[in-house]
Formats: structure tokens, sequence, C-alpha cells
């Protein structure tokens, strides 16, 4: 199939406004699915006219839209064309991917047409989870522990080089501590301030750029061996957040998998125990909703809280693993097999 250059994605910003105001509480969702054959998509990002994605298979491309009109392509070369990408960013210049396991290995828009390799890690234990960019020049990719911490890259030329924090300069991660490759949300970043969500129900937060972290515990539960965890986290703004988990092991247990703070991610408090939907690997904001709508799904169904996670409804039982907003109403997702346009009534 014909597949349009990566340069076509220097054409593309990304777009996603919290002005529109959103309904009171939504009824539904329409989905309306796209086939992917057999691919597995865990990494979306919503582009100016698309929506740009990598996946299994070193596959990537972009979903046109409004037409959705699917162009795939794949890494070139026997090695490469067996690499799981499950995290993705962008600049405005410039498209990222970064396959998990080892070796890592990170590539983005090239100007000759092609991806362009630009770091690779090749290391017993590399697996990284997810990635994203604070502005044009800075970026920032978190992995599982590696000799005594989590593994962290960061970027401040605008992803043309990548660079690994020693562990001496990162706090010392719990035995077995990781993130969770479900739906590249596992971190979250506003001007200047990230967070990140472990396996172990931590929350990593950095108030400048990635340099400096501290840990804040939580009561998710978390469990190494029954893959209990934090999967994803959002925050509205710069105090208020949410972190979802559970273990697709036991995707019905809504004991302790949710949470949410309203002080930054110092401290957190769980919500809806015992009565929210169970696991799931992505959790969102609506746009317009002032914190109040959080729409957050998985392979076992779509749902939504209308109060900031107090309560929940399920919306739809159609499996998907990751989604971004493109308004208050529409928004794309991503599964195994499938994306999907979804109309939120």
């Amino acid at each position: 199939m014909k597949f349009y250059s990566p340069l076509f994605f220097l054409l593309l910003f990304f777009s996603c406004s919290n002005e529109i105001s959103a309904p009171a509480t939504f009824i539904g969702v329409k989905v309306q699915k796209i086939s992917m054959d057999s691919l597995s998509i865990r990494a979306i990002e919503l582009m100016q006219g698309n929506v740009v994605f990598a996946a299994n298979k070193g596959t990537f491309g972009m979903l046109s839209l409004p037409e959705l009109e699917l162009k795939k392509n794949r890494i070139k070369g026997d090695k490469q064309s067996t690499l799981e990408f499950r995290s993705v960013a962008h600049t405005p210049e410039d498209f990222f991917m970064l396959s998990v396991e080892n070796p890592a290995m990170l590539y983005k828009t090239g100007d000759q047409g092609q991806m362009e390799l630009v770091y690779t890690e090749n290391a017993p234990g590399v697996f990284y989870d997810a990635m994203t960019f604070f502005d044009a020049q800075k970026g920032i990719a978190v992995g599982d522990a590696v000799g005594g911490c989590l593994s962290i890259i960061r970027t401040t030329d605008g992803g043309k080089t990548w660079h690994k924090t020693p562990c001496d300069q990162l706090p010392a991660s719990e035995e077995g501590e990781g993130a969770f490759a479900a739906s590249n949300t596992n971190i979250k970043t506003l001007g200047s301030k990230a967070w990140m969500a472990t396996t172990a129900g931590n929350i990593y937060y950095s108030q400048d750029y990635g340099q400096q972290w501290e840990v804040f515990p939580t009561p998710v539960k978390n469990d190494t061996i029954e893959a209990y965890g934090i999967y994803s986290i959002d925050f509205w703004n710069a105090q208020e957040g949410i972190a979802y988990g559970g273990s697709f092991l036991s995707p019905k247990d809504a004991s302790a998998n949710l949470a949410t703070t309203k002080d930054g991610g110092k401290t957190w408090k769980l919500q809806a125990v015992n009565e929210n939907p169970g696991y799931k690997s992505c959790v969102q904001y609506v746009p317009g909703t002032k914190g109040q709508g959080i729409v957050a799904l998985g392979f076992k169904g779509i749902s939504y809280s209308k109060d900031g996670g107090l309560h929940w409804e399920t919306l739809s039982d159609a499996s998907f693993y990751t989604l971004r907003f493109a308004n208050s109403t529409t928004a794309y997702a991503a599964g195994k097999g499938a994306m999907a346009k979804l109309v939120f009534y």
C-alpha cells in the first residue's frame, strides 16, 4: 500500500481544544471502527488533520481525518520489521516512535523521506513504556528499572539526540519497579512539570523538565506478580489529576485501582472503591468539563464519569487500549486489530 512520506508529518501540529463545552453527561458512544488486521496499537497522537500511530510488526502510519483513510508504512530491515512500538510523541517539526524491549530503538521523522534512528539502547532488562514532549525542544521517555532506577532518556534539542539519566541522579527504584506499556499514558507533562506512574503504585514528579525527581506513594494496589499498579494518569491542571490501574489479569477487581489528587500529585485519595468499572489501560479528561468529565477504557469497554471520578457508567463494551480527545465529544481510540472514531452523546 502506498504511504505518504514521513515528511508529511512536518505539516502537522497538535490539536486538542479545551474551550468547547461538553454536555452535562454522556449517555452513550457511537463507535466507528477501522480494521487494522493483525496490528496491536497502544500509542496514538492527535495532530492537526490526522491521528498518527505506531504499532507492532515495525508498523507506523496515520489515520487521515475526517475521511478516516488509513495509511501505513513499515520500518525497513529484517530485525526492524519485528519491532513493537508502544510509545509515540511529536514536536511541531517531527514525529517520534520508540520500541519496547531490548534493543530499544527510537526513530524520528527524517530529512530524506525515511524514519531516522536517533537513539538505541542495548542492555539486559531494557523496556521503554511511554514518551512525550514538554515543548518543541524538550522531550522525555520512561522505561522499566535497570541498575536500581527507572530508565529515563531525555532530549533538549528537539529530539535530534537523546541521553540517558544516570541512576545517581534518580531516586532508587523499588524491587521490580517499572511502568506499564499499555497506552503511552503513564507519563504526563504540563509546562515544565512531569508526572510518571509506576507498577509499584508510585508517582514520580519533576518540576524542571525531568532533571530532578521526587517520589510520592499512592494507595493504588500494586503487585508485580499479579500485574497490579497504575496503568494510566492524566492531569487537568497542575493540581488536579487522576491515576487509574488495576490488573489486566483480574479486570473485574475494582478494590483499589483509582485515585485522584488535588495537590499536584503529592497526596492521593482512592475513589469509587468497588464501584468503578475495574481495570482500565487509559484514562483521559474530557475537554471543556473543568476536570469533571473523565473517560477510561480498556479491553473490557469504555466508561465515563461526570463528577471527577466519584461515580462511573459503562457506555460501551468495545475493546480498546488507548484514546485521545479531539474535542469535547469526539475522540479516537486504538487497540487490538482496530482503530476507531468515538462520538460521545
